[in-house]
């Protein structure tokens, strides 16, 4: 299929971009304390450049290193030496035909009070000190718990107001002096930007930031020029808008990353924060302003699954805020709107929904996205899943001093890294049709082995083809269709329906073998009554082994696998409960997960009882113990549902594994998850001499 409109140039002030394609801004954490570039980030986008994307946006650039610094890896243009290192990155772009422009940022109430007024002090201490990075991160684990406990500097917002609920931070009310600081801050990074030969910026006013803060009548209770009407909660913005047009030219283009529906309503918070009729009139009044362009986004990290969507929300359910916007403004109008497909942002294109598509997660999950699309191969494009592994790997490495990742792309982060293509035609099998086995299997045909995949059961996919049982789960079977397709391209040949013997890999004699044998839902024997008949795991239920309807059923464990199995059991007619021993739902999992599934479950009647251990299974009822009161309940089932995790499935590995060139990957070796798997098959494919 060819996309001529995708594929047409725009421009966004008198900067000529060569597609319809935006990378949208995303921290991944590749950068260092004094927010100068490092070669690991510019490698990262550089190759979404080399890819032929048009127009890259930087991640969140600080403009303040007292308040503004959201994470200690992060770029920075708070200083003319962050001149130079902006200015190599930008020649890199333009090598390629793209185009860059800077997002501008400050957290507001969104940061983390650890961050407040340390960074500059962790920059001169790593000037002076080779060994401080890896001390302070050896420390900042622990200054989580200070957090938690609000022992910490207070962050700044426009007012004093809420904690933000994904940060938590007590906050203080800017001084007005301070905002004038702010606003010159702005202005002074825009001309760093300029200076650094890259072609425009981005005003990060979106997502619940300092920006939106000042916007959103939720956020600013201000009384004086910068608050109340909305005239005066724009000034801030308008402000900076003015002085980057004064200091850096008319023809220096501002793009505003805008949200145009705080989406409050859609958690049960109708009137709070703004909606879209005030959106749209903010975006009608960036435009009057002189801004060239408006990057339509949703939310805030209040509510943070409408601006950055779990696997259950459907392609382009957000495509009428940029409809709305579109019809009312004459300049280019860019938008994310959970696009996944070259086929849906022609569509969207054609539609007039928007001007230009961005891409944020797509662009981790496959840098060569645009030319694929481009070049009629839009099947070999790795597919995001929305499994949200990128924010959660990287908001949780942050403190360890590592990077974000992905579930379907283990180079990000190893961008310069080439497989070496010496496999020279030597037999390898692999054993399991799982994300790990599958990844393997493409890597090992891209590094010239001959590969043969055995899987056991008739189709490809391992615990995979489980997750995508429960309602709103099928996006995550995009990364098995496309690793079977991908394998399936390379030559190599996947044999279905193949059980593996140590004696058939004597008969084969492969050069290396590859034990990627996923694992087995646990079923203690510890407890008793599990060996009852009306005893199930979850891989019965998900697997369609078993099907229960119409009945009393206890799930006991509450991780997401509990959860959504959950779910399923409740489109069934049937009336769950849900037995977990910690003080709260799935604990250790994303909050996104959580926020994404409890409103479906709660809606559908389950009932959910924290703090209760299981001691035993009985007839018609399973019986257990609070574990602080140590009460004991009987809860009445029909049928029970174990969801107590995962163990290895490592037999024949164990059978096999003092012959030479033997490996164990994914859940065969560790139970994890698809980016665990992914990354795992990746280290491994990298070590096979």
């Amino acid at each position: 299929m060819k996309y001529d409109k995708l594929f047409t140039p725009i421009k966004i002030g008198n900067v000529e971009i060569k597609n319809r394609i935006a990378m949208a801004p995303m921290l991944m954490d590749f950068g260092q304390f004094d927010g100068r570039t490092t070669e690991q980030l510019m490698n990262y986008y550089e190759e979404r450049a080399k890819g032929g994307t048009g127009l890259i946006i930087t991640e969140i650039t600080r403009v303040n290193d007292k308040t503004g610094a959201s994470a200690f890896a992060q770029l920075g243009m708070s200083h003319d030496y962050q001149i130079e290192g902006m200015s190599e990155l930008a020649k890199r772009i333009h090598s390629h035909g793209s185009k860059i422009f800077v997002q501008l940022h400050h957290p507001g109430r969104q940061n983390m009070g650890l961050l407040i007024g340390t960074l500059p002090l962790s920059i001169a201490c790593d000037k002076m000190m080779p060994f401080f990075k890896d001390m302070l991160y050896k420390v900042v684990p622990a200054g989580k718990l200070l957090m938690e406990k609000h022992l910490v500097p207070r962050v700044v917002a426009p007012s004093k107001c809420e904690n933000s609920y994904f940060s938590d931070g007590n906050n203080r009310e800017l001084r007005k002096s301070e905002i004038k600081e702010l606003i010159t801050q702005f202005i002074a990074a825009a001309v760093r930007v300029k200076k650094s030969g890259c072609d425009g910026v981005q005003l990060h006013a979106s997502h619940g930031y300092l920006l939106q803060q000042f916007l959103s009548p939720n956020t600013n209770h201000r009384t004086d020029e910068y608050g109340g009407s909305l005239e005066n909660r724009m000034r801030f913005i308008l402000e900076i808008i003015e002085g980057i047009k004064r200091e850096c030219g008319k023809n220096f283009p501002i793009i505003v990353r805008l949200t145009v529906d705080e989406c409050y309503e859609m958690i049960g918070k109708k009137g709070k924060g703004y909606d879209l009729t005030e959106g749209v009139e903010i975006a009608k009044r960036l435009e009057k302003a002189g801004v060239d362009a408006i990057d339509v986004s949703s939310a805030a990290y209040d509510t943070f699954n409408y601006w950055l969507e779990p696997t259950s929300f459907k392609c382009g359910w957000r495509k009428y805020m940029a409809a709305a916007v579109k019809n009312a403004v004459s300049i280019p109008v860019i938008a994310a709107n959970l696009i996944r497909s070259p086929e849906q942002a022609e569509s969207q294109l054609l539609e007039g929904i928007q001007d230009m598509v961005s891409l944020g997660r797509p662009h981790i999950a496959d840098p060569y996205w645009a030319s694929k699309a481009e070049s009629g191969n839009e099947k070999d494009i790795k597919r995001c899943i929305c499994c949200l592994y990128c924010i959660e790997s990287m908001q949780n490495n942050a403190y360890i001093g590592d990077h974000g990742y992905c579930a379907v792309n283990p180079f990000v982060g190893s961008e310069n890294y080439k497989l070496a293509n010496n496999g020279h035609g030597k037999k390898v099998i692999v054993i399991g049709a799982g994300p790990a086995g599958l990844m393997a299997a493409e890597l090992l045909a891209k590094r010239g082995f001959s590969v043969s995949v055995y899987e056991k059961d008739s189709k490809a996919g391992g615990q995979v083809a489980l997750a995508v049982k429960p309602p709103h789960k099928e996006k995550l079977n995009w990364c098995i269709e496309d690793l079977v397709y991908a394998c399936e391209k390379l030559g190599v040949d996947i044999k279905y329906s193949a059980e593996v013997t140590k004696e058939l890999i004597e008969n084969e004699n492969p050069y290396a073998v590859i034990c990627a044998t996923g694992g087995n839902a646990l079923k203690p024997r510890s407890i008793k009554g599990t060996d009852k008949d009306f005893v199930y795991t979850t891989t019965d239920v998900l697997n369609g082994s078993v099907q229960i309807e119409g009945k009393r059923v206890a799930v006991i464990g509450s991780g997401m696998t509990g959860l959504e199995t959950a779910e399923l059991l409740c489109t069934q007619g049937n009336s769950v409960t849900v037995v977990e021993m910690a003080e709260t739902v799935a604990p250790g999992v994303w909050h996104q997960h959580i926020n994404d599934v409890m409103p479906r479950l709660r809606e559908a009647g389950a009932d959910l009882r924290l703090s209760r251990k299981l001691l035993s299974i009985e007839d018609g009822a399973i019986v257990t113990e609070n574990v602080k009161t140590k009460q004991k309940e009987n809860i009445a089932a029909d049928a029970v549902v174990l969801a107590l995790g995962v163990r290895p499935e490592n037999r024949l590995y164990e059978e096999i594994k003092d012959r030479n060139n033997v490996y164990i990957i994914g859940d065969a070796n560790k139970v994890g998850r698809i980016a665990e798997a992914t990354k795992d098959a990746f280290e491994c494919v990298k070590n096979i001499k």
